[in-house]
């Protein structure tokens, strides 16, 4: 499988961390008025495409970008209704992925800004399935690691995550399941280079600029 075949809408997850959580801190009070009981969604549009190896550029006004490493899971089959034993069928490839995001303090409203500007969804190549909770997600920045993300510190792994997004809308072939991105995560600014190691599925290079160079 190749990106060609994962140009379908880009569905990313948040909260779905224990770290997350902590950081976020209680949401029983206003305005979020109690925690989710389902799987938070945000989409990432077709502007936001960009490929490994890519120069992002900064928003107008921005000084830094949150980079959110994540695993992509990429859609072969129709998935509707799927039990969480049979989800991971549905999925025919993993694809690494760094989503970008300006920094922002809520999820209470749809941050649309922060998380839809041009090219902030870095993707890698779609890699073979393999055994995701063995996964560990780790972000270099100028060549300093700055955050470790296993994926078994996730609240709905992989496959239940499917199986609940699944419940209440369809998931097209073509389409791509983020599996969760920490809040807060690192910040890096222009002039930086980013790189996330994730074993198995290799690696994902990528800098960010200066808004508004060539």
């Amino acid at each position: 499988m190749t990106l060609q075949q994962a140009r379908g809408t880009v569905y990313g997850v948040v909260l779905n961390d224990a770290i997350s959580r902590e950081r976020i801190g209680s949401l029983d009070d206003a305005p979020y008025k109690g925690a989710p009981k389902a799987p938070v969604l945000y989409i990432k549009p077709a502007n936001t495409r960009a490929t490994a190896g890519a120069a992002i550029a900064l928003p107008e006004g921005a000084s830094s970008v949150e980079v959110g490493a994540t695993i992509g899971l990429v859609i072969a089959q129709p998935a509707a209704r799927v039990a969480p034993e049979s989800a991971l069928s549905h999925v025919g490839a993993l694809v690494l992925a760094a989503d970008l995001s300006l920094p922002h303090a809520s999820y209470y409203r749809p941050a649309i800004r922060e998380k839809c500007f041009d090219q902030s969804l870095v993707l890698g190549a779609p890699q073979p399935l393999c055994d995701m909770a063995a996964l560990a997600l780790e972000t270099s920045i100028d060549g300093q690691s700055v955050e470790r993300f296993a994926l078994s510190e996730l609240l709905r792994g992989p496959a239940q995550l499917l199986s609940e997004v699944s419940s209440w809308m369809t998931l097209c072939p073509g389409d791509v399941l983020l599996v969760g991105v920490r809040y807060q995560a690192p910040q890096a600014r222009a002039g930086q280079h980013i790189r996330i190691d994730a074993g198995a599925l290799g690696a994902l290079q990528f800098e960010i600029k200066q808004g508004g160079q060539a």
